[in-house]
C-alpha cells in the first residue's frame, strides 16, 4: 500500500514543469497568491525550479528598472 502512496507523490511532483514555476514565481512577485495555490504549489513544484524561476524574474525586474532610469535620467 506504501508503494502506490509513494507512486502517486512521485506523479504528482512530475506533473510539475519550469513554466508552472515561473508562472507561481511571477505572481509571487505581485503578492497575488491563493493560499489554496500556495498550499499546492508547496507540494507540487520543484524547489529547484522555483530557485532559478526566482533568479530569472529578479534578474529581469532589474533591467526594467534599469532601461527605466536611463530613460528618465538620459
Amino acid at each position: 500500500m506504501s508503494n502506490n502512496d509513494g507512486s502517486d507523490e512521485g506523479r504528482s511532483a512530475q506533473k510539475s514543469s519550469f513554466g508552472q514555476s515561473m508562472k507561481a514565481v511571477f505572481w509571487a512577485f505581485f503578492g497575488v497568491r491563493k493560499r489554496r495555490d500556495l498550499e499546492s504549489d508547496a507540494t507540487r513544484l520543484n524547489p529547484l525550479h522555483v530557485l532559478l524561476a526566482a533568479l530569472i524574474c529578479a534578474a529581469i525586474f532589474i533591467g526594467i528598472l534599469i532601461l527605466v532610469v536611463h530613460a528618465v535620467v538620459g
